[in-house]
Parts: C-alpha cells; structure tokens; sequence
C-alpha cells in the first residue's frame, strides 16, 4: 500500500499540473458570442485577422463576418473573413462536445488566423499540457483553406500525441468550417451541377408504395426529445416529399391537382409538401402576413431555403390510398436556381419545449431535428449522381488503421478462442508443467503491454466508464465511442467476456497495465527476487481488496458533480502516465506513482490491480452475472491446496471462489484434473493403484470416472454396427 504515498503526493502537486487546467478547458462563453449578432464584441477577431480594423455584424448562411482594413488613402478594405466554428460545422471531439474554434482567412482563401475558444477534452486537461493545442493549431495559417488537409499526410500536419482524436476532430473543424465560408464567400467554386431532368415515368402509387421507394420520406420527433410536456403522444409525425416529379404528384394530388400545381410553377420552382400529426406543429404558432415560416426549412449542402406566407399553397386533400391521418398539412414552393433536386437536401425542423419553469415569457429551448431526402434514382434520367460526402471523423480514424485494427482484432479474437478451450489446455496440463497454457498468456502480456499500450494507446480506463454513464444520464453520441477505434472494440471485447466469463479474461489476460504488472512480477523472479516475493496475509487482502470499490464509487459520484474534479481524481489510474502520455512527459510525481506500482509488482502478484483499480472494481459488478464460472468438486469446502496457490486470494477456507477477484489464471483448474498434485485425486489414484484397478479418465466433476460404469458401456459398445 505504499503505492498510495506517491498518489498522494500527485494530489498535493496540484500547481505542476495548473497550466493544463487554464485556459480554454470548459470555458464560460457568453450567449452574445455563440448566437449574438456582433461576434467580435465578444471574441478578439483581430488575433485570427490582423490586417482587419473594422468587423461587421454577422451575416450569411452559416454566418461569418467581415474584416476590413484602412488603406494608405483612408479608405477601407476587405481584408477577409472571421467565423466561429459552431456557426458553421458541429463535430464532435473526444469529449463528445466541440471544439469552440475562431478562425480567420483572408480575402484569398489563405487562413490568417486560428484560436481555441472552449475544449471539454479531458486528454487535455491533466497529462497533455494545452499548449499542445495551441501548437497544433499554430500549423494552419499560411494555408488555403481549400487544401487537402491531412494528419501525417501529404499537408505534412504533426497529430497531438497522445491526443490524435482530439487533432483529427480539430483537423476537420478547422478545415470544413473554412472551405465553406469560402465557398459561400465566392472564393471557392464547384464545379455546377447540371439541372434535374426526369424521365417519362408517370404511375399510379398508394402511400405505403410511395413511402417504400424514398419518395416520401419521415422525421418522427418525441415529446421527450423535443422537451414537450407530455401528451402520450408524439411531438410531430411528419411525412414529405418532392411533387414535381409526375409520379409522386399524381399520386399525392391526384391528377387534375398535380396539373393545376405544374401549371404555377415557374421555371426553377419547386413544390414541397409536408403532412403532420402530433401535438407540436411544423407551421408555428407565431406566423403572421408577410413573415416567414421559422419551424421547417430546407437544406442542401451549405444553403438554407426557408419560406415566406408567398411561397405557401394549401393542401386540402392527399389522393393516395393508405395516406396516414393528419392535422396538418401543406405544399411550399422553393424559389431558387440553386436548388437541384437530383441531388440529397434535408428538412430541416425547429422543435422548443415547455418555458422554464413553465411561466409564461421564461426561457424556451429550441431543438433542430433533420431528415434527409433524395428523389428515387428511377425519377432521375441516369439515375443518381455521384455525390461526395464529407467524411465523418470517426470513419477516417478507422480507415487509416486498418492494419493495426487487424492485428488488434485478431489478438482478441484469439485470446476469446484459446480460453474457450480451457477444459482441453488444463486437462493436458500439469500443476508442474502448463506450457499450453503459461506460453499463450506470456505472449499474450507481451502483446498487450507492447502492442495494445505502448503502441496503440489502447488502456481502457475508468474515465470512460464515466463517459458512458453521462452519455446514458444526458445525451447518447456514438460518435464519441467510434472516435478511438481500439478503445471501442476493446470495451466491446470486454462487454461480451464479463458477462460470459467474468471480469479475469480482460484483468488478467489483456489488460496493458495489468500485463506490465505481472511481466515486472517475472522480471523480478529472474533477477534473483523470487525469494522475497509473497502475497499479503489473507486476513488483511480481505479489507484491502474492497478499497477499488471504495475508489469506484468515488469517481462515479464525483463525476456527477464534476467531470473536471472526476477527471483529476482518475488520476489514481496510472494508466494515462504509462502509455499515453509517457512518463517523460509528465512532471515527478506521476512518474513516482508509476514507479511505486511496478516496484511493487516485482514482489506481490498484481498489487494494483488488487487493491486500487477502480475500473477492476466497475467491470467486478457486472462480472457477478456471468455465465460461466470455474468448477468446484465437494472436496474443496475442506482442502486448501488450490487456495494456497491462488495469486489472486480469490478462494477463501471454504474453498468457494470470488470471481469478482479471480484473475482466470487456471492454475486451480489444473489441479482440479491434475491426480499428482489436486488432494482427493491423489488419493484417489493412489488407492485404485494399491488395488492394482486401472486408472481411467477424469470425468468433469474432477474424478476418476469409475469403473463400473465403464463395464457396463462395454457390451453396448460391442453391438453397435
């Protein structure tokens, strides 16, 4: 327990780790500055665009400003653009929040300028100071936004190490968010996209036909999504579609409405219509003549299409068969050049709940809910076109793998598939040799040590046991799971083995700092330490072990009030100090800890892992449910030889094993079958040998299989054919 002196000392040397939690972690940001129309009131616009003197308000779809700058002959400028990066694209980082990024380009398209604002990345907040941060954004000015920007690629950017997520969501903020205000700007072209042309098709189709082929589509939102009062009913059930397109107006209108519908339409016009039910409406409830429809809009690409009290139409009736009940319902008419149908858009739908407190004039919260919808390609002459979507940032990360996640894969897989065998590996095993057994698992601590650690960073920790618990209480990301490739297969490894094994193939067999633990525990036996190795007294494990649910429960309430204060708590994890960040890059008492832990390690079995893990503690509950447990014959409630072995203490004097503790080593399960070491079958042999009986095989209950029964197997065995 002297592993915890050094923790301590980490806690107390709070000041060495100050800086990291400065800055922009978590920082206040005032509403004026994330939705207000003077952006630069509240942010310093200048230090992403230098040249400029003067800003404007904010402006465009997504929004940005103007910078502009006084000339030699007074007169004023463009000198480029400044935008924040949640006005433009919303990706998430590690942390499943964000990152809250000023950028600044010039009138060219070279960006000028990048500051974080606000980050919730916990990687940055103990262990990898922010100025990591600051560096990896300092790479970006001097570069055209419409560039291809690439981590470790061909752009030469240098990742964050130890933080590659966080840089590869960075990476795409700052790149995506440019190359749009560029593109909106005019700095940046397309190439145009030919104008819709739809072939002769013109059938007859019910609804549920219709709904089938894409050509209506559907956004569904709940009263607790929308943050509605409850009604026992949904918020908005909605169904649209395109109607220039013969079939589906025909169908929907029928055909003298579709006729009327074509024949108003001018050239570049579009007809939309929406059904609804629900106890929430797509219209709103505060439209007036002349104003616009501020509930749906369209999207396509980076243009929004909303819709005046002039582009709306009337929907008396719906001709199809199988049409759904509504309450509401209408046609909107886009007015725009721009929009081309052959390609995907989206309607997009403005959803608010209850006021605060429920008074009146209290706050009102406003969700966005979208839908995508393409046109059936079979509308379409030559069908869809090829469209280029951006790619989000967990896909990248996973694609750029997948050598690693092979091998990383194959390790699991293999682990899984070798312990399945364990009944044949502890059969041809013996308590004094066990090669089939020993060489798989010291290979396999090498791999998870080396490979899964040092390598790929692979740790599952505590920290994102938290994460999930937040992410269950407030909002469910799987991009934030998918964003590190191997943490997400390794917890759903570790999911599927807890429940059918237990919690020991993961603790005992894969887990990097658990494997580093137990190779220290082998160096030192080679070093000449063996004679010096023991366990703790029993008596005293008993107390000790239930101080990592004391931890556990600690964090978990911690984070609850505190993410931050749950994040610096986590600390008693070495795991971060080990393999992500490195032990060079910290400062003394992290390293200390460390050091403590695997000195330890070279004279007691896993002390860590025992007394301390918190995330040994959390995958334990779980485990309680397992499947499949190892055996115990009747003998075991009186013998002690399998406990007297046991490195773990997880078999207690009545010979019962905790499997909350058991690490799976499989040495009790090789003296369960071994007849020269496991007591009652040494007796066994020994009284079928001095009555010169033939020994036959042990049976699954861990004795020999007797005679009798053998007998008589045997003329029925004769008569078989």
């Amino acid at each position: 327990m002297f592993a915890l002196f050094p923790f301590m000392l980490l806690l107390l040397a709070g000041p060495l780790s100050a800086p990291a939690r400065a800055g922009s972690y978590d920082a206040e940001l005032p509403a004026a500055l994330l939705h207000g129309p003077d952006l630069c009131a509240h942010a310093d616009c200048r230090a992403v665009l230098p040249r400029a003197s003067r800003f404007t308000q904010r402006k465009g779809s997504p929004q940005y400003v103007e910078g502009y700058a006084r000339a030699a002959d007074g007169s004023e400028q463009l000198a480029g653009y400044v935008f924040l990066s949640t006005d433009v694209v919303d990706i998430p980082a590690y942390s499943g929040k964000p990152v809250v990024t000023l950028v600044g380009m010039d009138r060219s398209g070279v960006i000028a300028g990048v500051r974080v604002l606000k980050h919730s990345e916990p990687i940055l907040l103990a262990g990898i100071p922010e100025s990591a941060l600051q560096r990896f954004i300092a790479q970006y000015p001097g570069r055209r936004a419409d560039a291809r920007f690439e981590i470790g690629g061909a752009s030469g950017l240098d990742a964050i190490s130890g933080a590659t997520v966080t840089a590869i969501a960075e990476n795409q903020v700052i790149a995506r968010s440019a190359y749009e205000i560029g593109r909106q700007v005019g700095i940046f072209t397309t190439a145009a996209r030919p104008p819709a042309r739809f072939t002769a098709l013109d059938e007859r189709l019910d609804w549920a036909a219709l709904a089938k082929e894409g050509s209506i589509a559907r956004l569904r939102v709940s009263e607790a999504e929308a943050g509605a009062l409850a009604s026992g009913q949904p918020y908005v059930d909605l169904q649209f579609g395109y109607l220039n397109a013969a079939s589906v107006g025909n169908s929907v209108l029928g055909e003298e409405g579709y006729r009327q519908l074509i024949a108003g339409l001018a050239q570049d016009e579009h007809a939309i219509f929406i059904v609804a039910h629900g106890s929430g409406s797509f219209k709103g409830s505060g439209f007036v003549r002349g104003g616009i429809y501020d509930r749906v809009q369209l999207r396509q690409d980076s243009r929004t299409y909303t819709f005046r009290d002039t582009d709306y139409l009337n929907l008396y009736s719906v001709r199809a068969a199988g049409a759904p009940a509504y309450r509401e319902s209408a046609i909107f008419i886009v007015r725009s050049a721009d929009f081309n149908p052959a390609w995907p858009w989206s309607l997009s739908l403005l959803a608010h709940g209850a006021s605060a407190g429920g008074k009146a004039g209290g706050k009102v919260d406003f969700k966005r809910f979208e839908q995508e919808y393409w046109l059936p390609a079979r509308y379409l002459e030559g069908g869809h076109p090829l469209v280029v979507e951006a790619q989000p940032a967990w896909r990248a990360i996973w694609a750029a793998r997948v050598p690693q996640l092979a091998a990383f894969c194959a390790l699991l897989a293999f682990t899984a598939l070798l312990y399945s065998q364990r009944d044949r590996l502890v059969r041809a095993s013996t308590r004094q040799h066990k090669p089939w057994i020993s060489v798989p698992r010291l290979a396999l601590w090498l791999a998870s040590a080396g490979f899964f650690g040092l390598y790929l960073k692979a740790q599952p920790s505590i920290t994102q046991v938290l994460t999930w618990v937040h992410s269950i209480l407030y909002q469910w990301k799987w991009e934030l799971f998918l964003s590190d490739p191997f943490i997400f297969l390794f917890w759903c490894f570790i999911a599927v083995t807890v429940l059918v094994w237990g919690r020991g193939l993961f603790c005992g067999w894969l887990c990097p700092f658990g494997s580093l633990q137990h190779l220290a525990l082998k160096l030192g036996k080679l070093v000449g330490l063996g004679r010096y190795q023991k366990l703790l007294p029993k008596r005293l494990h008993d107390r000790l072990k239930w101080l990592k649910y004391g931890v556990f429960f600690t964090l978990l309430a911690v984070s609850l009030w505190s993410m931050e204060n749950a994040e610096l708590l986590a600390e008693v994890e070495p795991f971060k100090t080990t393999f992500l960040v490195g032990i060079w890059q910290r400062s003394w008492p992290y390293g200390l800890f460390v050091g403590a832990i695997l000195g330890l390690a070279m004279f007691s079995e896993r002390p860590y892992c025992k007394y301390l893990c918190p995330l040994g503690a959390g995958l334990a509950l779980p485990g309680r449910f397992r499947l499949l447990g190892l055996k115990r014959k009747a003998e075991c409630t009186s013998c002690k030889a399998c406990a007297a072995g046991c490195g773990s203490h997880a078999i207690d004097a009545q010979g019962r094993i905790d499997q909350t503790e058991c690490m799976l080593c499989l040495d009790c399960m090789v003296m369960y079958y071994d007849d020269h070491a496991c007591p009652p079958l040494v007796r066994e042999r020994k009284q079928r040998e001095k009555a010169g009986l033939a020994l036959s095989r042990i049976d699954a209950g861990g004795h020999f299989i007797p005679l009798d029964s053998l007998r008589a197997s045997l003329p029925a065995r004769r008569s078989e054919p």
